[in-house]
């Protein structure tokens, strides 16, 4: 067990978390998703519990930084043109809110999930520090068609946390990828919001602490990572 190891308290049961083996996925912190007149929002999705989200997360992030951890930012999005969210042959084009909320309102049409955009930006209060990295994804999983993979191979992490929107597609999304290429995939559940009725957030959070990883809170993320950092410090 590495030096760094902590027991995290999870459900279904405590794991062991290694911080120089973890990395903190903060999943699609975007306007799109979490700003007034972004695209959820524009969509009708109920955005009112992702201020609780970017105010989590900024806390989980400090004290991930703090022990070690790598984080990761990813933006989900398309080209201008959005050839990268596929034609009519690809389910994601029947499938994606976006792409049919801009087909239902062509006012919209590149200004919803576009790169270079405002929708497509982090949130103000949730930016990249030095040493973060950030990945485009065209797709839910984070894992697809990205360097998600290699880049955390390369740093010897097997251990993802999650924070970030929306907890039923993207976040579940990316954590079931990563079980399936051996990856330890952590939510933390007041750190993510559900596109959809709150029903669906607990359906998501059941789901992966049943069958494809751990669930967690800020507080025990704080408080098992924090705590460790003071005994170093001290």
């Amino acid at each position: 067990m590495s030096d760094d190891t902590i027991m995290l308290p999870c459900r279904p049961e405590p794991i062991a978390v290694p911080a120089s083996q973890t990395a903190v996925i903060v999943i699609d912190m975007q306007n799109a998703y979490a700003s007034k007149g972004g695209y959820l929002d524009l969509a009708g999705f109920d955005i009112s519990g992702a201020e609780k989200v970017i105010q989590n997360t900024k806390a989980v992030l400090d004290v991930a930084r703090a022990a070690g951890m790598t984080v990761i930012f990813f933006q989900n999005g398309w080209d201008c043109d959005y050839v990268e969210a596929g034609g009519p042959g690809s389910p994601n084009y029947h499938k994606s809110n976006a792409l049919k909320t801009m087909r239902k309102n062509p006012a919209l049409m590149g200004k919803l999930l576009a790169r270079g955009g405002w929708d497509y930006e982090l949130v103000d209060e949730l930016q990249p520090q030095p040493g973060d990295i950030r990945l485009h994804k065209t797709r839910y999983s984070g894992f697809f068609n990205s360097q998600l993979d290699s880049v955390l191979r390369s740093r010897g992490i097997r251990h993802l946390v999650f924070t970030g929107i929306a907890t039923n597609v993207c976040v579940e999304s990316t954590l079931r990828d990563g079980f399936f290429l051996e990856y330890f995939g952590v939510v933390l559940e007041d750190a993510t919001h559900q596109a959809g009725p709150e029903f669906v957030q607990k359906a998501a959070i059941y789901n992966i602490e049943t069958f494809f990883g751990w669930v967690s809170t800020v507080a025990d993320f704080k408080g098992a990572f924090g705590q460790a950092e003071a005994r170093r410090e001290g």
